[in-house]
């Protein structure tokens, strides 16, 4: 048994021993990420940043004036068509995946005969890396349904935007809207 191997053994029969040992190994993994991740704050240089940006802000003016031109079922060309898509409406999961999204949103177009979509002047988007960005946003969103009734939602929408394939596209998205007070 080597020198090392005998050390171990008795750190581990000894059980004051072994739980000064496991913290002593917890905060050192602890550590290492901190240690690791201060050098390098950020994934994307600042020129990449504020082109991630733009890039960023105009897919979004694309997405409203798309929905509002192409209604509804516009969205379906803007979500991620992996299984990793997700949408969550008011903190409850809307749709767990594209496919339960694509099918959502065809079955909600078909009530709509008119939808409109405005971005506040809120935009926020924080650059992850190269292909991923953060974004929030207020939104204002009138809605007619197919027996002239109007709707008007207010909220805020966040989602992580994915550059893929030659264009952005929304990895994963998240509507709220106030809760009304009673």
């Amino acid at each position: 048994m080597s020198s090392s191997t005998r050390v171990l053994s008795v750190l581990l029969l000894s059980p004051q021993l072994r739980i000064r040992f496991l913290l002593v190994v917890i905060m050192f993994a602890a550590c290492v990420p901190f240690v690791v991740g201060a050098s390098q704050p950020y994934s994307v240089t600042p020129d990449e940043a504020i082109a991630i940006n733009r890039a960023v802000r105009a897919f979004m003016q694309t997405v409203s004036h798309s929905v509002t031109r192409d209604g509804p079922v516009a969205w379906i060309k803007y979500f991620d068509a992996s299984p990793a898509f997700f949408m969550a409406v008011n903190g409850q999961m809307a749709f767990p995946n594209a496919a339960a999204a694509q099918d959502g949103t065809r079955k909600f177009a078909q009530t709509i005969r008119h939808i409109e979509l405005k971005w506040g002047d809120d935009l926020r988007v924080d650059p992850l890396t190269n292909e991923f960005a953060i974004v929030a946003v207020s939104f204002l969103e009138i809605q007619v349904d197919t027996a002239g009734h109007s709707i008007t939602e207010t909220g805020y929408f966040t989602g992580l935007a994915e550059y893929r394939e030659g264009h952005w596209q929304f990895r994963n998205a998240h509507w709220s809207a106030p809760v009304s007070s009673r």
